[in-house]
Order: structure tokens, then C-alpha cells, then sequence
């Protein structure tokens, strides 16, 4: 086996990656089973994923792209932490690049795939169950949603909510990206140095030059 490996984390939402609750677990368990298994580390890519953002893994890849080009395993620390999409894993057995779970180190294939059929049932499951208990809520005369008048005054109070919650997430950002916009770069260069330097929009995704455009536009007027 390969003596390189190309380490993957992800957090469910970007509070537990600032606040390292989920990461340490990972990498703990990781660095752990690294230096037993004599490994030499050669990168580390952390997806942060919101409720937002589940269906837009930018790191994954990545991380899957340099396991390939060092001949490299791509190393998790636990299989869930991976994928529960069935297509998705199917997919990165295909694509060649051996990967190993900390928590689960000889799982092979098959017990991958068949895991993942299970979880994706089970995800499926559970929407159904839920969808169906919504109607039969709804049958029985139950309101759903919110009961508070959606008046104007709440609308504006949600705005304001909304506005100061873009304000403090990209605060610290505004200073960099108007320093490189007065120095004549485009809003596509912008998004792109971001990127290479590993900066994530609030959503835990890329940026693009609408979302600097955006940055610029609201946090110049407050």
C-alpha cells in the first residue's frame, strides 16, 4: 500500500468548524491511525457543509484529484463522513483511488456499497415518513408553517436579520477584497486568489464574482 496519504475532512455546519467541535474528533482520529500505519500526510481538505450547501462539495474533489496525481490513498475518519449517496461512492470506486476509513480500515467494496445502499434507503425512508405524516397532519385539520402574520413589519425585521448576518460574515473579508479591487483586479480575479487561498464564502463554497461583487456593493454602504 501506498505510503502517501491525502487526508479528508468535513463538519456539518460552519459553526462546528470554527469552533473545532467535529474537526478535533476527525483529526484525532486520523493523525492516530497516520502515525500507526507509518503514512506520510501530504495534504489535508476540510468541506465545510450548511444547509445550503450540501449538494456543492468543492474539497471532496479536490482532495480526490490530488490523491490521484500523488498515487495517494484518500484517508476519512469515518465512512459516513464520506458520502450517504449511493451514486457518489459507486462513482469514487470507479474512479480508481483507494481510500481507507479510520474507523472502519478493512471495509472492503463491497461492504462500502452496500453500506451505502442502506443509508441512501434509510435517507429515503425517512422523507417519505415524514412527507406522509405532514398529510395526515394536514387531514386532521393541523395549520402548518408559521402562525405569526407574515406583516410587513416582521418582513423588515427579517431583512434586517438576514443583512446583519452578511455584514458579520464578511467583515473580515471586505478589507482584502476592496484592497485588491483599488489595485485593478477584476471581480473574477478576486474570486479566484480567494480561492486558491483556501477563503470559503459563508455558505462553505467558492467564490464567484458575483458573490465578491455582492461583498463589495453591501459592506461599501454600511
Amino acid at each position: 500500500m501506498t505510503s502517501k496519504a491525502v487526508i479528508y475532512y468535513r463538519v456539518s455546519r460552519e459553526k462546528q468548524a470554527q469552533s473545532g467541535l467535529g474537526l478535533e474528533a476527525q483529526a484525532a482520529a486520523v493523525t492516530a491511525f497516520v502515525r500507526q500505519r507509518g503514512l506520510e500526510a501530504v495534504a489535508e481538505y476540510t468541506e465545510v457543509e450548511t444547509g445550503t450547501g450540501k449538494k456543492r462539495r468543492t474539497e471532496i474533489f479536490k482532495a480526490i484529484e490530488h490523491a490521484q496525481r500523488e498515487g495517494a490513498i484518500l484517508l476519512i475518519a469515518k465512512l459516513d463522513r464520506l458520502s450517504r449517496n449511493l451514486h457518489f461512492v459507486s462513482g469514487l470506486l470507479e474512479s480508481g483511488v483507494k481510500f481507507t476509513a479510520v474507523d472502519m480500515p478493512e471495509a472492503n467494496h463491497l461492504t462500502i456499497q452496500l453500506m451505502a445502499v442502506m443509508a441512501e434507503h434509510e435517507a429515503k425512508a425517512i422523507s417519505t415518513r415524514t412527507k406522509e405524516a405532514l398529510k395526515a397532519a394536514k387531514a386532521r385539520g393541523v395549520r402548518l408553517g408559521s402562525q405569526v402574520p407574515m406583516t410587513e413589519a416582521v418582513r423588515a425585521k427579517g431583512r434586517e436579520k438576514v443583512s446583519q448576518g452578511f455584514h458579520e460574515a464578511y467583515k473580515r473579508n471586505y478589507g482584502y477584497i476592496h484592497l485588491m479591487r483599488e489595485s485593478g483586479l477584476s471581480l473574477r480575479a478576486i474570486a479566484s486568489r480567494l480561492n486558491s487561498e483556501g477563503h470559503r464564502t459563508r455558505t462553505g463554497a467558492e467564490w464567484t464574482a458575483v458573490q465578491v461583487s455582492r461583498v463589495l456593493s453591501k459592506l461599501a454602504t454600511q
